[in-house]
């Protein structure tokens, strides 16, 4: 469901340039003008060959499957790309914007003079107009999105240099300094413990969630795989579950968490593993 949100309010973004011309377009097919007899198009899953991104364009290994093209009167066309990680795009801009939405994995955009964002499944970025940007993978984790972007004149991007191994490896900003901005939405150790244990809650929000869990050097997908690791072969299923929770959110899927409790059945003992399993499957069923 967070998902299908964040899909329909990207797809708002892109709406308002496209309603005018719809708006036009639907008084004349009322009258069997413009668009008078045209049926729906249907493009089944498979049916548009993947290709590569080329090497001017991207670095690593990228994979672009077509979604759909601009039809006049419409100019917005879509794509799915995947990038293994470490893979990202080359600076580029758009003469109309883009917008991603990110379907799995962890990854990461930036705008020329800004510092890099984390974004992770379910996230929708927009970009706006003739901004200078690249997106890609994080470094540990793959990383797919879909890209909707509006063709003016005929172009709906133009290409630049590629992004060096030092831009790509800048310290990632820091999320909680935007998230808890508003100090009216409560951290999440104060929601569970706050009210009992004030400075475990404290301690727990400032110094485990917003320094250890924002160092760069592991993405928080890998790093959400250590955690749930550990509290299976601890058989912690209270904590794991919030931990599955948040391992989800962090593009971790449910076959990994699957494999990897299958995984750790030989190393922390069958019962720890059963236990892990009831948990997940509660956990991915309420998703």
């Amino acid at each position: 469901m967070k998902l299908l949100g964040a899909t329909i309010s990207a797809l708002s973004l892109v709406g308002s340039a496209y309603t005018q011309t719809v708006q036009n377009g639907a008084s004349a097919d009322t009258r069997g003008g413009q668009g008078a007899g045209q049926s729906i198009k249907i493009l089944r899953s498979g049916s548009q060959p993947s290709r590569e991104g080329p090497a001017e364009n991207f670095s690593g290994k990228v994979r672009v499957d077509p979604l759909f093209e601009a039809s006049a009167p419409g100019r917005a066309r879509g794509s799915l790309v995947t990038f293994d990680p470490g893979a990202r795009t080359a600076w580029h801009t758009h003469p109309l914007g883009q917008v991603l939405i990110v379907t799995a994995g962890v990854g990461r955009v930036q705008r020329w003079g800004d510092p890099v964002d984390e974004i992770r499944k379910g996230d929708v970025v927009w970009i706006p107009a003739g901004q200078k940007h690249w997106h890609g993978a994080a470094t540990n984790s793959s990383m797919s999105h879909i890209a909707i972007v509006e063709v003016l004149d005929g172009n709906s991007v133009e290409w630049k240099d590629k992004v060096s191994d030092s831009q790509y490896s800048a310290a990632v900003r820091a999320e909680l300094s935007t998230t808890n901005a508003n100090s009216s939405q409560p951290r999440p150790s104060q929601r569970a413990i706050g009210d009992f244990a004030p400075k475990l809650s404290e301690l727990t929000d400032n110094v485990l969630y917003a320094d250890v869990w924002e160092r760069p050097d592991l993405s928080k997908r890998d790093r959400s795989l250590v955690t749930v690791a550990a509290l299976i072969a601890l058989n912690r299923p209270d904590q794991l579950r919030s931990h599955l929770t948040r391992a989800r959110d962090n593009g971790v899927t449910q076959e990994e968490l699957i494999e990897t409790i299958t995984h750790l059945a030989f190393y922390s003992g069958w019962p720890n593993a059963v236990t892990a399993v009831g948990v997940a499957k509660e956990v991915f069923e309420k998703k």
